[in-house]
């Protein structure tokens, strides 16, 4: 028996599969892009040390690079999750550092501890580590639709205060890349669109 298609359900459900196909399509683009930048960093890591970056943001081809600042006063302490170099948990401290009479200053996670409330006794003075951007203080939906501000560069110190355990130095493989398992849900959902639509009309078609 030869299904009849009612014309606006059929160019709904036909769309919002488009729509979806599309979508897994993106991802798997994503993915490339993502693996490719993965590759970068991986590549930055060796490469000679480079200066800190005066104002954000920090591009790609310094992303994980070795840089080294004069932090001439620690302005203040903020704690966010973090884990130490043994992969323990616990609490990383980011000194927000004065680095001229005037600027953007400069970030520094220089620290693991187990509590949210210790006082670090760093004051200052030049540090060395690894230069990523700052933890987003942003959720998803806030960085897709939100206007929020562009990550300040941050350096991941080798060292760490007296009383407080360093910190585990990023590792661009640590980067998560979810985009295909993106991809195949979208090309499932998609799938499952179709079927279940042409069970609908099967079902219509034989009057139950």
């Amino acid at each position: 028996m030869k299904l009849k298609l009612p014309l606006v359900p059929t160019v709904i459900v036909g769309l919002a599969i488009a729509t979806m196909v599309a979508l897994g399509i993106w991802q798997l683009q994503r993915k490339a892009e993502k693996e490719a930048l993965i590759a970068l960093y991986a590549a930055n890591a060796g490469r000679p040390p480079i200066a800190f970056p005066a104002v954000a943001p920090v591009r790609d081809s310094e992303m994980f690079r070795r840089s080294t600042l004069n932090c001439l006063e620690v302005v203040g302490w903020q704690s966010v999750a973090g884990r130490d170099r043994q992969g323990k948990p616990g609490f990383q401290y980011i000194a927000d550092c004065r680095t001229g009479a005037e600027g953007p200053g400069a970030l520094v996670a220089f620290g693991i501890g187990d509590r949210p409330d210790l006082k670090p006794g760093w004051k200052g003075g030049v540090v060395s580590g690894t230069l990523i951007t700052e933890p987003s203080r942003y959720g998803v939906i806030e960085r897709a639709f939100g206007k929020v501000p562009i990550p300040r560069p941050m350096i991941v110190a080798e060292s760490a205060p007296e009383g407080m355990r360093p910190v585990a130095q990023p590792d661009p493989n640590g980067i998560t890349n979810n985009h295909l398992s993106y991809a195949v849900q979208w090309f499932f959902f998609a799938a499952a669109a179709l079927v279940i639509y042409l069970l609908a009309l099967r079902r219509r078609q034989s009057g139950h």
